[in-house]
C-alpha cells in the first residue's frame, strides 16, 4: 500500500475512535457499551500489526496494554489511540518508509553481489538473467512506493510498462527510461537464450548501471 493510503485508513479509524470517546461520561470510558469497545479496540490493535513492522515498539505496546487491560475494557481505548497515533506520525515523516528502503537495498545489494560474483567467475548468462531481475522487482517497488499501479486487472504489469509508467509519472528520468529498456532487453536475451547477442563486458556495464540506478532511486 503506499503512504497515503496507509494514513488514510489510519485516519479513519482515529476519527472513528474520537467519535466513540466524545460519548463517555467517564474519563476511563468504562460507560461505553462493551460491544462497541471491544470493536474498537480489535480494529486499532489489528491496524497496529497490519502497518507497523515486525518486532517493532508499537505491536509491543499493543500487547502490553492488551495484557494490562482487555481488549472489551474501555481503559484501553485511548491507550490504543495513542500508539495507533505514533505509528500515524511516523508513517506521515517517513520514518517507516526508509525502514523499508533500507531492507529493500540490503536485499538487491545481495543479489547484485551474487550475480557479479558469477560473472567474475565468467557465468554471464545466468548473471544477466539475476540482475534483470533485481531490476524488474525493484520497478516493481518504486511504483508501489509512489503510487504507480502494479497490476492490470488482475495481472501484473510486464517491466517494461513499469518502466514507462514511472517515466510518464516524473517519478524517474527519460533518460533513466531509455537506459533501463536496454537493460531490460539484455536480461530477455539472457532469459531466451540468446547468449551470442551480448557479451561479458555488456554485462558488467548492464550491472553497474543497474546498481547505480536503484542507489539514486530507493524503494
Amino acid at each position: 500500500m503506499t503512504q497515503k493510503e496507509v494514513l488514510s485508513q489510519i485516519d479513519a479509524l482515529l476519527g472513528r475512535c474520537r467519535g466513540l470517546v466524545s460519548r463517555s461520561q467517564y474519563d476511563d470510558d468504562s460507560g461505553l457499551p462493551k460491544q462497541e469497545i471491544t470493536s474498537i479496540n480489535t480494529l486499532m490493535s489489528d491496524c497496529v500489526n497490519r502497518f507497523a513492522p515486525s518486532g517493532s515498539r508499537y505491536r509491543a505496546s499493543v500487547l502490553e496494554i492488551l495484557k494490562d487491560y482487555g481488549v472489551d475494557r474501555g481503559s484501553s481505548i485511548r491507550r490504543l489511540a495513542g500508539v495507533l497515533d505514533a505509528l500515524r506520525i511516523s508513517y506521515e515523516s517517513g520514518y517507516l518508509a526508509t525502514v523499508s528502503e533500507l531492507v529493500h537495498a540490503e536485499m538487491f545489494a545481495d543479489f547484485i553481489e551474487m550475480a557479479d560474483y558469477l560473472l567474475v567467475e565468467g557465468y554471464k548468462d545466468p548473471a544477466a538473467v539475476m540482475i534483470g531481475s533485481v531490476l524488474e522487482e525493484h520497478l516493481r517497488q518504486l511504483a508501489q512506493k509512489n503510487g504507480v499501479d502494479v497490476n492490470v486487472g488482475s495481472r501484473p504489469k510486464k517491466a517494461d510498462q513499469l518502466n514507462a509508467d514511472l517515466a510518464a509519472q516524473n517519478v524517474i528520468s527519460k533518460l533513466d527510461q531509455k537506459s533501463i529498456t536496454s537493460w531490460l532487453d539484455l536480461r530477455n536475451k539472457a532469459a531466451h537464450g540468446k547468449y551470442n547477442e551480448y557479451s561479458k563486458d555488456q554485462v558488467a556495464l548492464h550491472l553497474q548501471g543497474i546498481r547505480d540506478f536503484i542507489a539514486r532511486n530507493p524503494a
